[in-house]
């Protein structure tokens, strides 16, 4: 189906929206007002646009049902500060307990269950049960519209940042299987990143892949290799020439026993090397399509 947003209401596009446009790192920010009244807030529209200067954007959107603005987007107009709290696995559904609209002067710390700690350079308190805590000044705050659903941008430059030691490696690195961290879909829905569903995708960098139009016809227009094990092969700096020293006896294998039908031959070997690339073995897949041309 194709949806012209002109002709959908307001619920229906933040419906279909949300569902595609996922998942979304959340936001728990925790704000005060003037008067010292403390908010404690999730948002899944939020993410990182700069790290030098480190600015940070979250939007607390005005309600679709009755285009009020929420306690969070009012106490950062009166006190330009935030508190944004990480949000883990482990805190999800007391994340989602304070989602609840809850009087002004209620503190959704006391009812979510989470522990106030003093934030060092900002006036709201940071949500001691998170593992990452970025104190944030509020640089501006930009409408995006009138109606309902139409979003506020908070835009923040982060001050000072707080990370457990438990998620630190001994080189003071980030071991990014210990966050755990949940991110939003449609509806009730949430995920999780967990080392189970993580994996590693190697970045170009500086240097230029040869690209999926450079590779082998036969590569190229493989009916077993997928567009993922494309982008692997073409990511590679330079086109890959047979290594006489390598060894496989799988590859062996294959040559021995389909070398009087060059088609079968060729299934097999695509298929050896799509192992391999799930792997992450990339240049012994090369070899063993190489090994067919």
């Amino acid at each position: 189906m194709t949806f012209d947003l002109s002709t959908l209401t307001p619920a229906e596009k933040q419906y279909y929206l949300q569902h595609v446009i996922a998942p979304r790192p959340v936001c728990f920010a925790s704000t005060i007002d003037k008067n010292g009244n403390v908010n404690l807030s999730p948002f899944s529209f939020f993410n990182l646009f700069s790290s030098n200067p480190p600015i940070v954007i979250f939007s607390p959107a005005r309600r679709v049902r009755d285009n009020t603005t929420k306690h969070t987007l009012d106490n950062v107009l009166e006190v330009p500060e935030v508190v944004i709290n990480i949000v883990t696995y482990d805190m999800v559904q007391q994340v989602s307990l304070s989602s609840c609209e809850f009087p002004k002067e209620v503190n959704e710390f006391t009812k979510a269950g989470f522990t106030e700690e003093a934030a060092t350079l900002v006036q709201p308190p940071m949500v001691k049960e998170s593992l990452a805590k970025l104190e944030c000044k509020v640089t501006e705050v930009k409408p995006l519209g009138t109606e309902g659903g139409a979003g506020n941008l908070v835009i923040c430059e982060v001050l000072r940042m707080h990370i457990h030691d438990s998620l630190l490696d001994e080189n003071k690195k980030i071991d990014q299987r210990k966050i755990n961290h949940i991110a939003r879909l449609g509806g009730d829905w949430y995920c999780v990143v967990n080392e189970q569903n993580l994996f590693q995708v190697e970045k170009p960098n500086t240097k230029l892949g040869i690209g999926v139009d450079v590779l082998p016809p036969s590569v190229r227009h493989s009916a077993i290799l997928t567009g993922n094990n494309l982008g692997q092969l073409a990511n590679v700096h330079e086109m890959p020439v047979i290594d006489p020293s390598f060894d496989d006896n799988h590859l062996k294998q294959i040559i021995q026993y389909y070398s009087i039908s060059p088609d079968e031959m060729d299934k097999e070997l695509h298929a050896y090397a799509q192992k391999l690339l799930a792997q992450n073995k990339v240049q012994e897949a090369w070899q063993v399509l190489l090994s067919g041309s």
